[in-house]
């Protein structure tokens, strides 16, 4: 019984040396809600751009340095922090006509999965909810960057991400024929996100 006991006991220890060093490399990562912005680009009118932003953005982010494969991406946006520079425009855009941010206050993105692109690129997939509906989408992602020690002492690391999503998939169909043809606002919107996060203590 012994004998069984410390052979148990020698295989378990052996197990243990070999995962915790793995697990060890696994850091969680704080989104910076103060440094990190999620920006979008639509057609108006069939000739030029609306731009804007969200202000909020937060979340957590698991990066484990040995595998970045096995990375986890978890963020969510205040979608009442839109800002087009326009107050009018941003109140329409908050109304039930697009966000309806008074029933859907948040959108969130879930990575699934994280392939290789090319040196220091990724290409994330993940869920993507909004306006109450989940779809996958594909973020074409550069970073994560080095890590750096800020002033307060706090490391920080940052990336960049870009994507585009059909609004329509997502349930936000209002629009409006133009008299020449067309319609006054685009399907396609494109969007991007700098993301700066803070080493968890």
């Amino acid at each position: 019984m012994n004998r069984t006991i410390k052979r148990f006991a020698a295989i378990f220890a052996a197990v243990f040396l070999v995962t915790v060093p793995a697990f060890a490399i696994a850091s969680t990562w704080n989104i910076d809600p103060e440094h990190s912005s999620a920006q979008f680009k639509v057609r108006h009118l069939m000739v030029s751009h609306v731009k804007g932003g969200f202000g909020k953005v937060s979340g957590v982010v698991t990066v484990d340095d040995k595998d970045i494969l096995k990375s986890h991406v978890a963020a969510s946006i205040d979608t009442a922090s839109l800002d087009s520079g326009v107050a009018k425009r941003d109140a329409h855009l908050k109304s039930a006509d697009f966000l309806d941010v008074e029933k859907y206050p948040t959108m969130t993105f879930t990575s699934t999965k994280i392939d290789k692109k090319g040196d220091g690129k990724l290409r994330m997939t993940g869920n993507l909810t909004l306006h109450g509906v989940t779809r996958p989408v594909v973020l074409e992602v550069d970073g994560p960057s080095a890590e750096v020690k800020d002033p307060m002492g706090n490391i920080r690391r940052g990336a960049s991400a870009t994507t585009k999503i059909s609004r329509k998939e997502f349930g936000v169909v209002w629009n409006k024929a133009l008299e020449a043809g067309g319609v006054a606002v685009g399907d396609d919107v494109d969007i991007s996100i700098e993301v700066e996060m803070i080493l968890a203590k």
